[in-house]
């Protein structure tokens, strides 16, 4: 028996010293060039992932948009010629019902949706779209309600 049980016992020398006093410095290195490659694995592709979830959600505001546009038509007879005239009552308008919408969203990228009535595109109703990521409107990443999704 242990003549004195309060006192700890000495600390292991040699071998058994080395082992309990956490990781090396080569585990370390390991442990953080694995973690390295994995991140270089999967940013990338969480990347690609945000852009696509970006332009969901601007169609999902266009097609909302769109809705609210639908609905000014039916009760007004005819387009509004601003996107503002869904929020508050134009002169021009016989029967508005407003507002359509709580307000005018922006794009995911922190820009307004461009609003044309008659369109370009759809020459008997109008043209809503996103200028896209890059900012300018009439590039290759734009998209609207003519655009196949």
């Amino acid at each position: 028996m242990n003549p004195h049980p309060h006192r700890r016992r000495p600390a292991a020398s040699g071998p058994d010293r080395r082992r309990s006093r956490g990781f090396t410095l080569v585990e370390m290195l390991l442990v953080i060039t694995i973690i390295g490659i994995l991140a270089a694995l999967v940013v990338p592709k969480m990347m690609g992932r945000s852009e696509q979830a970006r332009q969901a959600a601007a169609r999902a505001d266009i097609a909302s948009i769109k809705t609210a546009l639908d609905a000014y038509e039916v009760d007004n007879g005819g387009y509004p010629k601003a996107l503002a005239d869904l929020l508050q009552a134009p002169r021009q308008a016989r029967n508005w019902r407003g507002p359509y919408l709580d307000k005018i969203p922006q794009d995911p990228w922190g820009n307004e949706y461009q609003f044309a009535q008659p369109g370009r595109q759809n020459a008997n109703s109008f043209d809503l779209s996103s200028i896209g990521p890059d900012g300018r409107a009439g590039t290759e990443d734009d998209f609207g309600n003519w655009t196949a999704k």
